[in-house]
């Protein structure tokens, strides 16, 4: 497979790590659209979104965990966003399912 965060995952290539565990991993997006910009991944490969079962939702669930976590360390008090792309017309870029954790900046709505 020809996976970029397969390959960050398996260790092929460096990641700035924010978090690891037996499930996940976290690290810190090369284009950090805010003060705080960290990918949550699941180490197993799902696709994206649309490919979320009840045998792999629980591994999702961790993510959200793990991102409450890292939000709190982060000292994102005042809030923080989480964003899934799913699919090209969506702006998912790379097909393995991953959420963007930011915060340290003001959002605006839909975009910004």
């Amino acid at each position: 497979m020809d996976c970029i965060f397969c390959k960050i995952v398996a260790g092929e290539i460096p990641s700035n790590k924010a978090y690891e565990d037996d499930t996940v991993l976290a690290f810190y997006d090369l284009e950090p659209q805010a003060p705080v910009h960290i990918l949550i991944v699941p180490k197993v490969h799902i696709a994206s979104a649309a490919e979320i079962t009840p045998e792999n939702s629980a591994v999702i669930a961790h993510i959200f965990e793990v991102a409450a976590q890292l939000a709190k360390e982060k000292g994102l008090d005042d809030g923080f966003r989480i964003v899934n792309n799913c699919g090209e017309g969506a702006g998912q870029s790379v097909k393995h399912i991953h959420f963007h954790l930011m915060g340290g900046r003001t959002f605006g709505w839909p975009a910004g």
